[in-house]
């Protein structure tokens, strides 16, 4: 079968000619293929993770123990996706920075050079899912739908506002766009 460009192109959400491994804060969601609900469960407004949710959640921690320009700020695993603020750091600290990069080797892939966001996010997505499959005796099926949703922080009410949403995000679960009793905006 020909590749139809007109029918196959996927529209990029991401902003035209912004550069993504530049220092900043980045909220992204990474939801699960067919938003099934594989991650755990809601109960009382907390949320209780599987097996492939705690897998999630050790490859979120690996992605920016792997990667030394990275670090994490608010995130939480839910039943079919995660929601995260991916941290890239600044090579020199700026006066009055809350922390230092860490001081561990770069990434052996690509020595001495920052990934954009894209290419974390799919690392992200790589590890996880062989970790995820390899328990499922699933090789080679995807776990991740293929696109994420990322938004580009640009200033302090808008990281306080995202930190929010992340942290109240189980207990409004019922009411999420991505429960899968909810229509779905995306």
């Amino acid at each position: 079968m020909k590749h139809n460009l007109a029918k196959h192109h996927r529209r990029s959400v991401r902003l035209p000619g912004y550069d993504y491994t530049s220092p900043g804060a980045y909220f992204v969601t990474i939801c699960v293929q067919d938003r099934e609900c594989l991650l755990g469960q809601i109960v009382d407004g907390e949320m209780k993770l599987s097996d492939y949710g705690r897998m999630t959640t050790e490859t979120w921690l690996w992605l920016a123990d792997h990667h030394p320009f990275v670090s994490h700020d608010a995130w939480v695993v839910m039943p079919n996706h995660i929601h995260g603020i991916i941290m890239i750091e600044p090579d020199t600290p700026s006066v009055g920075a809350v922390r230092e990069p860490p001081l561990l080797p770069q990434s052996p892939a690509y020595p001495g050079k920052r990934k954009p966001l894209g290419r974390l996010v799919g690392a992200f997505k790589t590890v996880s899912t062989k970790r995820i499959n390899q328990v499922r005796g699933t090789p080679g099926l995807q776990f991740w739908q293929r696109n994420y949703y990322e938004h580009i922080i640009r200033d302090e009410a808008d990281l306080a506002h995202i930190r929010e949403y992340i942290v109240s995000n189980p207990q409004k679960w019922e009411l999420d766009q991505l429960h899968p009793d909810n229509p779905s905006k995306w």
